[in-house]
């Protein structure tokens, strides 16, 4: 192992050379950079990239002056349970209307002391932290951007805003997006509400449930026990969420080595978009709920 990037070997001519960033969100500007520098050519780049739009668009410049590319590391894009609530709604037959939420659990105690450290932790926000997966789902399949946002309505019976610690941010939110292409999603997220995510299906009409699908689904949790006799000291959401990493990096690897289409993956472009969506997103909605 090397101690750090720039201690590794420059690539050679003719060397296909992936890196993978997975550090602290600050850090990954200076790490993105180092890599390039080093003859990258594929960077593998965890969400949501880097803290603000600024440094993601630089980190985007960068990389494509050296032609090297940047997937992002948005594994819900690809799962299973977003794919089947996608489906679900395509293959409807009618005019019948749908409401589609895309929920996101965290399992934190609805305790004064373990929200005010996830307020400390996480002090970039909700929609910059935890929902920042939902939103990147929006991006990529419904067509949100800051430019395309017709109406954000929070419910406000659902959603909760909080001042913990000198910390303000969401414990509890729940927010329908209408893009001027009449486009409509519903995005919710919970720190205390579990470990997991859902897809759910209503009907527009009635409010009726047409279908819901889990993240992990019921092959995942029973796979579970064998990841934790292997990894047993890993933390728990690499278990829940390890087919849908697995899908996203084979999905890097073969479209960069073979050309082979990245179906879902999110780019750096998507990332800023999404970046930019949640930044512009939460003063309208603390505001909502002031």
């Amino acid at each position: 192992f090397f101690e750090t990037v720039t201690d590794v070997p420059v690539a050679g001519d003719g060397e296909l050379r992936l890196a993978i960033i997975s550090a602290r969100t600050a850090d990954n500007p200076a790490l993105l950079d180092a890599c390039v520098d080093n003859g990258c050519r594929a960077i593998y780049l965890e969400k949501p990239g880097a803290t603000t739009v600024k440094d993601l668009e630089a980190m985007r410049d960068k990389a494509s002056a050296a032609n090297c590319a940047v997937y992002m590391g948005f594994n819900k894009n690809v799962s299973s349970y977003l794919t089947k609530t996608r489906h679900f709604v395509q293959n409807q037959s009618g005019d019948a209307k749908y409401d589609v939420t895309f929920v996101h659990n965290n399992n934190y105690k609805n305790t004064v002391e373990e929200l005010s450290e996830c307020f400390e932790r996480n002090s970039e926000g909700m929609l910059k932290n935890m929902a920042i997966h939902e939103l990147a789902i929006c991006v990529t399949y419904y067509g949100v951007a800051v430019e395309t946002i017709a109406s954000v309505v929070a419910d406000k019976e659902y959603s909760s805003l909080q001042t913990l610690g000198g910390f303000t941010d969401f414990d509890r939110l729940k927010f329908k997006i209408v893009t001027k292409d009449g486009v409509e999603i519903n995005v919710a997220a919970d720190r205390c509400g579990g470990d997991d995510s859902v897809g759910i299906v209503t009907d527009a009409q009635t409010g009726a449930e047409l279908a819901r699908y889990s993240m992990p689904d019921e092959e995942t949790v029973a796979n579970i026990p064998t990841l934790q006799s292997k990894y047993g000291d890993a933390m728990p959401y690499f278990f829940t969420q390890d087919p849908d990493y697995l899908k996203l990096k084979n999905l890097v690897v073969q479209n960069f080595v073979h050309g082979q289409p990245a179906t879902g993956v999110a780019d750096i472009n998507v990332a800023i978009e999404t970046l930019k969506v949640a930044e512009y997103l939460t003063p309208i909605l603390q505001e909502q709920l002031k």
